[in-house]
């Protein structure tokens, strides 16, 4: 089996996501044959555009302050521009996003729509949660998987007053773990397919 390598590419201010950034990769880890590295975006240097070409998936983090991605991670995006005009050096990396709040909603997914914005224009493949929503019924529970019911990627809450000791809560990390290991394994069916005969 080949490997394949996933970049988690995330911002944190306060250590909150940069725990749902851990429980992405934990579940990427969880697929054979893939490597996964952990790339704070706060000072981009040459390490970090090096491992971001290199991998094969990038998932972009976020967490959501006011309605959109932190000043930090839009730095990051802004500075991804050079990439873009250079022959698209990301075209058909899969790509997928997570982002966390203090509020349930947040306005989380207006950051989705931001990551999933950039993963577009550098022409990158964006893979969602395929998996349905939880705590939608009245038999359901705040413990169930997708609990915020985010399609587009990986939704968590932590409240305000609460470190990152304990927050985000044990369900949203699994959430996490789950879109890390949908895009190990997405990333892996993408490069047996390239890599066949067929193909």
């Amino acid at each position: 089996m080949a490997v394949i390598s996933v970049a988690v590419a995330y911002h944190s201010g306060y250590g909150h996501t940069a725990r749902q950034a851990e429980a992405v990769a934990e579940g990427a880890r969880g697929v054979p044959g893939t490597k996964v590295d952990l790339l704070p975006v706060d000072a981009p240097d040459a390490a970090l555009w090096t491992a971001l070409d290199g991998a094969d998936a990038i998932v972009f983090g976020s967490p959501t302050y006011m309605g959109g991605a932190s000043a930090a991670f839009k730095a990051f995006a802004e500075r991804t521009g050079a990439v873009m005009q250079d022959g698209l050096r990301w075209k058909d990396k899969v790509a997928a996003g997570f982002t966390n709040s203090g509020s349930m909603s947040g306005d989380k997914l207006h950051t989705l729509v931001g990551l999933a914005l950039l993963a577009a224009q550098h022409g990158m493949v964006w893979v969602g949660m395929a998996q349905p929503a939880g705590w939608n019924t009245s038999t359901g529970s705040a413990e169930d998987l997708n609990r915020l019911g985010g399609w587009l990627g990986a939704l968590a809450q932590s409240d305000h007053d609460l470190g990152p000791d304990v927050a985000p809560p044990a369900t949203d990390l699994r959430t996490a773990a789950h879109l890390g290991h949908r895009v190990a394994t997405v990333t892996h069916l993408l490069r047996r397919g390239q890599e066949s005969p067929a193909a």
